[in-house]
């Protein structure tokens, strides 16, 4: 009997072809229509996850909506789907669900699903956040960007998870631009990074002003519109598109083969884990939020960690410290739901001029 769960659902129709191949010849409205009828169910089995410190084990539930279905349906419907998989999860015996996708972010980010269940529940984003900020420090790396030179910038600096990125990027680098509209609460958070961190930030609003002349931006609107044009960005430029919906779309980055676009990174799980289910992922890699269930489940918390939109420092620190403790290794960065491969950061870096860093 497994400790944890995960939710998981397609992307796309063409996702649901991975486990039933049969259908990929069907149109993806006869597709969708389909999954909508279909009730959650478990997917596979996860095995092998293991640190020092414990072992654990659980399942992939099945949510069988794509993203689009998610967005464009009755949200009562979408959350009725959710919470029935997580009673999945708890009837196969789950102390805790973790959300996976569009799942954690439709209504209020999971709180509705943990009032209708009898277990812990968490989002991931306390970890999502946190290995998105390393993997955007690590693609600057990657990209022969200077840390201590480099020019951050942080789109939507004031809403909480904004907020959040900035204090916690601050401790690491030496120039940084909160990007807002609001100034007042601009100035706010400016003079608090300056009591937390002691680094003097500038405070704008003129988006594309600041966008071309970032080596690092982190993007955190989850604006339905694109805040940034891809146009905008200088050769070699980073981008950490940390919450969906994303600010730049897939379309959009393929017009810019000289900058490096991210979701963040990816972890090596500890162990010899098998996920019983292939998402696109080599072998033990994991996404964050996947990783903090499996986390919190060696750790035997079994409590709703990262629940709706509000985030702290204490939670994005917290998390991290307990990924260090059990051995979860930022091993790589992704993009659009794949693993970004040394290959690909070649051509960008060389695109933009860049040499390979010494390392």
């Amino acid at each position: 009997m497994g400790d944890f769960a995960f939710i998981i659902h397609p992307i796309e129709p063409e996702d649901v072809f991975r486990k039933l191949r049969f259908m990929h010849r069907w149109p993806p409205q006869l597709v969708e229509k389909i999954l909508r009828a279909l009730p959650p169910h478990k997917i596979s089995d996860i095995t092998g996850v293991a640190s020092t410190y414990g072992e654990t084990s659980g399942y992939f539930i099945g949510c069988p909506l794509t993203s689009g279905q998610m967005v464009n349906l009755p949200q009562e419907i979408v959350i009725s789907k959710i919470i029935r998989a997580g009673r999945l999860a708890e009837k196969l015996g789950a102390k805790i669900v973790g959300l996976g996708a569009m799942t954690s972010i439709i209504g209020d980010a999971g709180i509705t699903v943990a009032e209708n269940l009898g277990i812990a529940v968490t989002t991931g984003n306390s970890f999502t956040v946190a290995t998105a900020l390393e993997g955007a420090k690590m693609a600057a790396r990657l990209m022969n960007t200077d840390l201590n030179r480099a020019e951050v910038l942080i789109v939507g600096a004031t809403g909480s998870i904004g907020s959040v990125c900035a204090r916690v990027m601050a401790r690491d680098i030496r120039f940084m631009t909160l990007l807002a509209r609001d100034k007042k609460k601009l100035d706010r958070l400016a003079a608090r990074i300056l009591k937390d961190s002691g680094l003097a930030v500038k405070v704008s609003s003129d988006v594309r002003n600041c966008v071309s002349r970032a080596d690092i931006i982190i993007a955190i609107t989850g604006s339905a519109e694109a805040v940034i044009d891809v146009a905008d960005l200088k050769p070699g430029a980073v981008v950490c598109d940390v919450l969906r919906p994303r600010d730049i779309s897939r379309r959009a980055s393929q017009l810019r083969d000289d900058a490096l676009i991210i979701e963040g990174g990816v972890l090596e799980v500890p162990g010899n884990v098998n996920f019983g289910f292939n998402f696109g992922f080599p072998d033990s890699i994991s996404y964050p939020c996947m990783a903090e269930t499996m986390i919190l489940s060696l750790e035997k918390r079994f409590d709703s960690f990262s629940l709706g939109r509000e985030l702290s420092v204490a939670q994005i620190d917290e998390i991290s410290r307990l990924a260090a403790k059990h051995g979860f290794k930022l091993t790589g960065l992704r993009s659009f739901e794949r693993v970004i491969t040394p290959e690909q950061i070649a051509a960008v870096r060389k695109k933009a001029g860049r040499r390979q860093p010494a390392f």
